[in-house]
């Protein structure tokens, strides 16, 4: 049996120049930190002669081709997998939730998949194929930050140039920056589901138009990786934060919606330096970075939602478990 555990990671700035239709015209960059939230995947052989997966639903096939699952069918596909094989998978974060869940669960799958093959793969390699699958493969309209935070782990920033080219940069600031962004950090659950899909087409084919905002928000994205290098006021990383969200949902494209914008208010007035919502839009989770002596009157305005600790991951994505 092999266990891999791959942590989520929650996206500060720069998302949407992670897209093709982005970063094909110039360089794109996100800032974002991989947490201490994982997707678990299993891979045990099966005594049975046939293929069985379990997710939120569970599926005996004869045959790879025959899975309905695509991310499971194509990493097995991809690494050249096949039954008597059971899959299982077990995420600590509900999808569609603002968390990269679906690339997460690809970078997983590939890592187990290829270590019980007897391979090994290192995190540049397990995010280019995950993007492979996702993008080429299945032609999601997704970009590829999700990836590479999933499998590189840690605070990075993380640029994509014209060429198709991907390069990681760990945001090098002192351990007491980083110990000060979790405990000044926010996560509450909107109570809202979305898939990323209709909002990610619709923002590829108007990027064209909104290049001008995407270029700013890129910009923030380094500006706020140079204000936690520089080791400056917290602050104002949420300030530059709140720039961010604010310059994210003028795109529209349903990002935001008036239920959303009003907790986003709700939360500032409270006393939030400032926040955003997570993910492509339209639901899942609220981040806010705020005084810890906030947090509680934050909460008591946006009545009491679920919340979840914000912790960095600092390793990415890795082999948990493998039976002699």
């Amino acid at each position: 049996m092999i266990i891999s555990k791959t942590p989520f990671r929650l996206s500060f700035a720069g998302g949407g120049t992670d897209l093709p239709a982005f970063y094909r015209e110039e360089v794109g960059a996100v800032l974002s930190t991989a947490i201490k939230r994982y997707m678990y995947v299993t891979v045990h052989r099966r005594f049975e002669d046939d293929i069985r997966v379990s997710y939120s639903k569970t599926e005996t096939v004869a045959c790879v081709d025959d899975l309905a699952h695509e991310l499971v069918r194509e990493a097995m596909k991809l690494t050249g997998t096949e039954g008597p094989l059971e899959v299982t998978t077990i995420a600590d974060c509900p999808s569609g939730t603002g968390l990269g869940s679906s690339s997460t669960l690809t970078v997983g799958l590939l890592h187990a998949l290829h270590t019980a093959k007897g391979r090994t793969r290192n995190r540049a390699e397990l995010a280019a194929e995950a993007c492979a699958i996702e993008i080429d493969t299945l032609g999601r309209p997704i970009g590829k930050q999700d990836q590479y935070a999933a499998a590189f782990g840690g605070l990075n920033y993380i640029e994509f140039d014209p060429s198709g080219s991907v390069e990681v940069s760990p945001v090098l600031c002192g351990e007491e920056v980083l110990r000060s962004l979790e405990e000044h950090s926010l996560l509450v659950f909107t109570g809202q589901r979305r898939s990323a899909s209709d909002i990610l087409r619709k923002q590829s084919a108007g990027t064209a138009s909104r290049m001008t905002v995407l270029r700013g928000m890129r910009d923030l994205a380094a500006e706020m990786r140079d204000l936690l290098v520089g080791g400056k006021c917290i602050s104002r990383f949420g300030a530059l934060l709140d720039q961010a969200w604010s310059l994210k949902r003028s795109l529209g494209f349903g990002i935001s919606n008036s239920e959303l914008d009003a907790s986003y208010d709700a939360a500032r007035n409270a006393g939030a330096w400032g926040g955003k919502l997570l993910g492509a839009g339209a639901g899942g989770f609220l981040y806010f970075l705020a005084p810890p002596v906030a947090h509680v009157g934050i909460l008591e305005a946006l009545a009491h939602p679920k919340t979840m600790p914000v912790e960095f991951d600092r390793v990415g994505a890795r082999i948990a478990f493998v039976s002699e």
